[in-house]
């Protein structure tokens, strides 16, 4: 049975390795990664604003940190669409996820989105790691160890 894993496996590697699938597929995973900082950023401005004030103070998170999320959201939302400060922008976003989950989703109620601000920073910290890709402004392809 483990053989038709590591065949399957090695197929697929071999299939990413392809220049065009790897640089698609990555710029993928930064379109659907971004998504939801942009969304979520933009969802804070005009009447959102009021409302994830109130929700940040009744937190105890000082209200005069929004337009720095908002700005994280977006700003880093776009870079990392781009591609543009991948690297940077990706490890930003991980420890604004992490931060947010301890902060705002702790709780048996708050245990899914807890766990997917987890799960974002994990992908973000892959980028950290391999950068955008070649579809990227970085132009950055994947640096594997030996």
């Amino acid at each position: 049975m483990s053989n038709i894993f590591k065949q399957v496996n090695g197929g697929i590697a071999n299939f990413v390795a392809q220049p065009a699938v790897g640089a698609t597929l990555v710029l993928v995973a930064r379109v659907l990664a971004s998504a939801i900082f942009i969304i979520a950023g933009y969802g804070k401005l005009g009447a959102g604003y009021a409302g994830t004030e109130g929700y940040m103070a009744s937190m105890g998170v000082p209200t005069a940190l929004l337009p720095l999320v908002i700005a994280l959201e977006i700003g880093g939302g776009l870079s990392l669409l781009l591609g543009f400060q991948t690297r940077l922008v990706s490890f930003m976003l991980a420890i604004f996820c992490i931060a947010a989950a301890l902060i705002f989703h702790e709780g048996a109620s708050q245990h899914i989105m807890f766990m997917k601000n987890f799960a974002m920073a994990g992908g973000l910290l892959a980028f950290t790691v391999f950068g955008g890709g070649r579809a990227s402004l970085d132009g950055e392809t994947a640096k594997r160890s030996s």
